[in-house]
């Protein structure tokens, strides 16, 4: 095992659905400028940079290369990371794993996209094979619209069960001063909102934002100077599935069930549920925040919307969901997981402000992307 890891330091853009104020090293210095400040070091400390987005999206590629000056890696080891939607946690993992291996004391991750100058469908739809896959995949929201079908299908749950996930993650970002879309909405104005792919709306699904974030990783023995109250990495675990769509089990999101349950073996969590005190879930749409909490094991298959429809998920409720607003409030890819990765950072270290859950001693982060890829963090108060 390596050395103990802790969370010191984090920092995020405003993000918009044009950062047009900003190029993309400027968007990327933004983020890393608030961490340096938020964890009170400077560049100097800094050992080595990880960083990532999807590069393809924009059609800029070497992000490792042209961002030297805004990520502040003149002369320091860099690592480019890019694994689709699960890239910001994956970003994360390896800025983890940097520290852990003894070799860097303090390492900067980073992640950031300007969706406002990519083609995303284009994008992904040329990642399916030409032959089998892409006259049936014809982008993100239609390959969710069958997951979502055969869930549906298969517990009988309604698009009204995942309109009250929209509610939630909505309300929730009201609080968020960083958030993308800031206003709440009802059931019913998801419910009559425009259709894109059945049965997945316009406010079921996340929108597109550019924005930046910037986490800093510490050793054990920084990490109890930099920061009063880190966030210690408890468990990681990422699980790449299959390349073929139709192979997939839409039924249920297998890796997440196995990361999930490598995480909690790794971290002692037996009762997940109960033992969480706040999560920051990847859910690019609604349905997600039903099924996949049936995968990670809150509750048992088909289950989910009832703890969502009582209020357990809500914040107040036995276990909060999204404080921060999640992805379905602001998703600037590259950047995306890492936000969730930092939201759950300072919910541990208390300085959510609004968004902070009170008390909050463990909390749960996962990533998602790719074909139907997973990546499972937990961050607690007590050193592992």
């Amino acid at each position: 095992m390596g050395r103990r890891v802790a969370i010191t330091g984090f920092g995020q853009t405003h993000h918009s659905a044009r950062r047009w104020d900003v190029n993309g090293l400027e968007l990327i210095q933004e983020a890393v400028s608030r961490a340096l400040e938020d964890a009170e070091l400077s560049l100097e400390d800094i050992d080595a940079v990880v960083i990532g987005n999807m590069d393809h999206f924009e059609g800029i590629n070497y992000v490792d290369t042209w961002s030297v000056e805004g990520a502040g890696a003149f002369m320091k080891p860099i690592l480019k990371v890019t694994t689709g939607g699960t890239t910001g946690t994956t970003i994360a993992i390896a800025g983890y794993y940097h520290v852990a291996s003894g070799l860097f004391d303090n390492v900067l991750a980073i992640g950031w996209e300007k969706n406002s100058e990519s083609d995303t469908t284009g994008a992904i739809i040329t990642c399916s094979d030409p032959i089998w896959d892409r006259f049936s995949y014809s982008g993100a929201i239609p390959s969710l619209a069958v997951e979502a079908s055969a869930y549906m299908k298969r517990y009988g749950v309604t698009e009204k069960d995942a309109a009250r996930v929209t509610v939630r993650d909505r309300a929730n970002a009201v609080n968020n001063p960083y958030a993308h879309l800031r206003k709440a909405v009802t059931i019913e104005e998801v419910m009559s909102s425009p259709m894109l792919t059945e049965p997945i709306k316009l406010l079921d699904i996340c929108p597109r934002s550019d924005g930046a974030a910037a986490v800093i990783f510490s050793s054990e023995d920084k990490a109890t100077r930099i920061c009063r109250c880190p966030a210690w990495i408890q468990a990681v675990s990422v699980r790449h599935d299959t390349t073929w769509f139709g192979d997939i089990d839409y039924t249920r999101l297998v890796s997440l069930e196995s990361a999930a349950r490598e995480a909690f073996k790794i971290a002692g969590i037996r009762e997940p549920l109960k033992e969480f005190d706040v999560c920051e879930l990847y859910l690019p749409y609604s349905f997600a925040g039903l099924k996949w909490m049936e995968s990670i094991g809150f509750c048992g298959p088909g289950e989910a919307p009832r703890l969502v429809w009582d209020g357990q998920t809500d914040m107040g409720g036995s276990l909060p969901v999204n404080p921060s607003g999640g992805v379905l409030s602001t998703n600037c890819i590259g950047a995306t997981g890492l936000l969730r990765v930092g939201e759950a950072a300072l919910q541990i270290m208390g300085r959510a402000d609004k968004r902070q859950v009170e008390g909050a001693r463990l909390a749960m982060v996962t990533g998602f992307g790719g074909c139907f890829w997973s990546d499972v963090l937990v961050l607690g108060a007590e050193k592992p």
